[in-house]
């Protein structure tokens, strides 16, 4: 096991390390903390997490050496799945380092028994910088172990945002300037149109447009097997594949629809086990979803949840239903950019089924209610939606109010049985580049 740490450490020391693109996300800042966290990176597979690291070690390296820094990924397969192997790590590396070990980077060690707590003795007994990254629920904060608590801060990484899209396409935009250019906002649009089709998660946006289905299949492919089966030890794997595939076809489910419809199916699967796969799928982060706005729990708790997907290629290459449902699409980006933005979001519905899609907390206040509308160019459309804002708005008390739609900007009032707003309509495009 010895010879194993000295060869992947020593293979470390002579790796060439790759040319990464600039992220949002920029971990530099957790690596001069006064009081030192342990920074615990989390997100879907392949959104990026090894390269941010990645890049924080390039920067690392302008004040350190490979010596000083050691990093691990334990989806190699040579390294045993065993808790010996971590207890190892550090004595070895001190045997074959001329210098003082400041960095640790473990990549998905969440895969090793009693990892929490070897990392746990690792913080409490050396002055050691520590970041670790993996790809399940178990190293977010709703449920890294006990162990750890108060020890660490995390780090969530999505895949890209449109103004990151544009930087990897070598694209460069003057939002304020861009209406005055036909062209300009043709080629914006476009590349729009693909960040709406093809999503974002960066390998596939760096791809040839024939080949970003197959990579989008294998993402999914590889989710489902280690992330959700083998991880969770899945025996009825045929009825958790009909669920996924029900999920990713609706836009709103309940367990008891759900149940209804498996068995309907054939599938024999419990209510008690079918949450328990719901939550299987949610801890792999390829799906989140978004209860209805309520201060009740128990409504939280009864009424159907709206779900989402973490890229919109699972939309448009696994869903049979929403591949050219641009609404849907539309929605999913949003949702997936306010969880990015970290929004606490909830979905709003009245008695008369009156919907609105997004309802932004923050504490127990409402800070503004959103509709996505691919398009409002119909009048009764327009209605709809400004119906729904206007009912909510009165309800909830909330008067910042907005439309997020294709290409429309401007502000209106709008008035429904004494209600009178002013609703702000703004493209999706610059809604995400602000």
């Amino acid at each position: 096991m010895n010879e194993i740490i000295k060869t992947i450490l020593t293979e470390w020391k002579e790796k060439n390390l790759p040319d990464i693109y600039e992220r949002e996300i920029d971990l530099f800042d957790y690596s001069k903390l006064t009081v030192p966290k342990i920074i615990v990176i989390t997100g879907f597979r392949r959104v990026g997490k090894t390269y941010i690291a990645l890049h924080l070690i390039k920067k690392l390296l302008k004040e350190k050496t490979r010596e000083n820094i050691i990093y691990l990924n334990f989806e190699d397969e040579r390294i045993p799945a065993k808790t010996e192997f971590l207890t190892q790590i550090i004595p070895v590396a001190k045997q074959i380092s001329k210098e003082k070990i400041d960095f640790l980077f473990l990549d998905e060690i969440q895969t090793i028994p009693n990892w929490s707590k070897w990392l746990r003795r690792i913080y409490d007994n050396s002055n050691i910088r520590i970041f670790v990254s993996g790809s399940s629920s178990k190293m977010s904060s709703k449920e890294i172990p006990t162990e750890l608590r108060g020890r660490f801060l995390e780090a969530k990484v999505f895949p890209l945002s449109f103004k990151e899209f544009l930087r990897f396409k070598a694209l460069k935009f003057d939002v304020n300037t861009i209406k005055y250019s036909e062209n300009r906002k043709a080629e914006l649009l476009n590349a729009l149109n693909e960040y709406l089709k093809y999503g974002s998660l960066p390998e596939i946006v760096l791809s040839e447009e024939e080949k970003k289905a197959e990579i989008a299949i294998s993402y999914y492919q590889t989710t489902v097997r280690r992330d959700i089966i083998e991880r969770h030890n899945i025996k009825n794997e045929e009825a958790l594949k009909a669920l996924l595939r029900l999920m990713l076809n609706s836009t709103k489910y309940s367990v008891s629809k759900l149940y209804n419809n498996l068995k309907s199916m054939n599938y024999g699967i419990g209510k008690t086990t079918l949450q328990h796969y719901l939550g299987y799928i949610e801890n792999s982060y390829f799906m989140f979803s978004v209860p209805i706005f309520s201060y009740k729990i128990k409504d939280q708790m009864q009424y159907p949840r709206k779900n989402y997907f973490i890229d919109n290629i699972f939309l448009t290459n696994v869903s049979t239903k929403f591949s050219k449902d641009y609404g849907r699409l539309y929605e999913n980006i949003v949702a997936i950019e306010l969880k990015r933005r970290n929004k606490d979001i909830h979905y709003w519905e009245n008695s008369q089924h009156h919907e609105v899609d997004f309802v932004v907390k923050e504490g127990n206040n409402i800070k503004q209610l959103i509709q996505v509308c691919y398009n409002i160019d119909d009048f009764e459309t327009k209605k709809r939606e400004a119906r729904a804002l206007l009912k909510a708005s009165n309800e909830l008390k909330c008067k910042n109010l907005l439309i997020i739609t294709e290409n429309h900007e401007k502000e209106e009032i709008m008035e429904w049985f004494g209600t009178k707003r002013k609703i702000k309509i703004i493209p999706i495009w610059k809604w995400l580049l602000e």
